[in-house]
């Protein structure tokens, strides 16, 4: 059952104007954008069709012609403003990571469930056609036993100390901006880690510039992830099976092809997406359909999973010497 439900964004960035294209693509309901201030608002509101422009991040939880908010705010900030949208009755729909670490995931989780409402990782890469069918195709038993999986997100990135991406106070580097992307893709192909090994590189401000993990999973499996915000890689995966393997085509967390191989080369599925803009929305469709069915944690994605990701994040952080400064002394 579709509610029908009536859509805020928090915050103006270019996130949040690919998931406003994506939910008008989608002819959802896009109410409210709120910003910190009245001529940021403004133009976004403007540029798409959006009604009521809010000057405030509290205004526009405030609003009550608003359902649903769509925290599009760096993920240092993501509980901050998440905490404020379920403090004023709203479901959230939150950009991943989810938020900087495991301890504020865990309080936005009670805080939802206290209040009897939505939250939601914003990991749309989940909720892709693509992604769907090879939850399918693992289902159905087409790869045998899964051994391995592998998985890339590289990009170069701005090298600039101030950028956010490399600046430690605002949650800078690879790991959170990028990892996130492959490291959540493991969880949902092998569940979660039974251990954990990560080397990473740091710059000059102590943020994470690569990442590498070898995590092991439930019957021995293995994964590795790698992720780096100065290098552009092949951003490819692949899911390997005793009978069958998947081989996802760059850009592989983006509606893309793979192909079904078996061992002596045979192709017996190739899948290619068709998805109007950049794919944002069917995130939002879920999110619809959750609140519809009275459902506040789905199954492709459940908060509590979020959570332990969130977990798997600030061990890897341990590991590689890499802890944000509000941190504190303590890790997490």
């Amino acid at each position: 059952m579709m509610t029908g439900l009536r859509w805020g964004i928090l915050a103006t960035g270019g996130i949040a104007g690919a998931f406003a294209s994506d939910l008008r693509t989608a002819g959802l309901d896009l109410v409210a954008v709120g910003s910190r201030s009245q001529e940021s608002a403004d133009a976004f509101a403007a540029r798409f069709d959006i009604p009521r422009a809010h000057p405030s991040y509290e205004a526009l939880v405030a609003d009550p012609e608003v359902d649903i908010i769509y925290v599009s705010t760096p993920h240092p900030m993501h509980h901050e403003n998440a905490r404020l949208a379920l403090e004023a009755g709203k479901h959230v729909l939150v950009e991943k990571a989810f938020t900087l670490n495991h301890s504020e995931a865990e309080d936005l989780q009670r805080l939802a469930a206290d209040r009897g409402l939505l939250a939601m990782e914003a990991m749309w890469t989940r909720y892709l056609p693509h992604m769907v069918r090879i939850r399918e195709i693992i289902a159905a038993g087409t790869l045998g036993e899964i051994r391995a999986v592998s998985a890339d997100h590289t990009q170069l990135l701005p090298s600039d100390p101030e950028h956010r991406l490399n600046a430690l106070e605002l949650g800078g580097g690879a790991l959170l901006d990028l990892g996130i992307y492959p490291i959540s893709f493991v969880w949902d192909i092998l569940g979660a880690p039974t251990g954990i090994h990560a080397v990473g590189r740091l710059i000059e401000t102590g943020a994470d510039a690569e990442v590498a993990t070898v995590m092991t999973h439930d019957g021995g499996a293995i994964s590795t992830t790698l992720s780096s915000s100065r290098a552009a890689g092949p951003n490819a995966a692949s899911i390997i099976g005793t009978t069958a393997r998947i081989d996802l085509d760059r850009v592989w967390y983006t509606p893309t092809t793979f192909r079904v191989v078996q061992p002596d080369g045979t192709v017996v599925e190739e899948y290619v997406s068709e998805v109007d803009g950049r794919g944002m929305q069917y995130q939002a469709l879920a999110a619809e359909r959750l609140v519809g069915d009275g459902v506040l944690e789905g199954d492709i994605l459940p908060i509590a999973e979020s959570v332990a990701i969130m977990g798997t994040l600030d061990e890897i952080r341990a590991q590689i010497g890499v802890r944000y400064p509000r941190e504190g002394v303590n890790h997490g």
